[in-house]
């Protein structure tokens, strides 16, 4: 079941969004490490699911006119951007992170 995401974009308080690592510039660099996984795995779904309509003799003309791959195309960019994405799951509480630690000069 896939979640309500938000297609458009939302203005929030990054007094919020800072709360959970205490940083705002942490929780930037979280959100946009998270934003750039979803961007890759949708990138790499896309890519299987249009070679399926790959021939070894396409023409320019049937790239363009293939209706089904154009339908594909249009319903992911129909999906919330990645980082609209990331924000919610951030804000669910859905995301997993680790700041690592410093060493210590002994």
């Amino acid at each position: 079941m896939e979640k309500k995401v938000p297609t458009n974009t939302i203005t929030r308080d990054t007094k919020y969004l800072a709360e959970p690592t205490g940083n705002i510039y942490e929780t930037c660099v979280i959100l946009s490490k998270r934003a750039n996984q979803i961007a890759l795995a949708e990138k790499k779904e896309l890519a299987k699911k249009l070679e399926e309509y790959r021939t070894e003799h396409d023409t320019m003309d049937e790239v363009f006119e293939n209706k089904d791959q154009i339908d594909l195309s249009k319903t992911f960019e129909r999906r919330p951007k990645p980082d609209l994405v990331a924000i919610s799951e951030f804000e669910e509480g859905e995301l997993y992170y680790r700041v690592a630690e410093k060493d210590e000069e002994k």
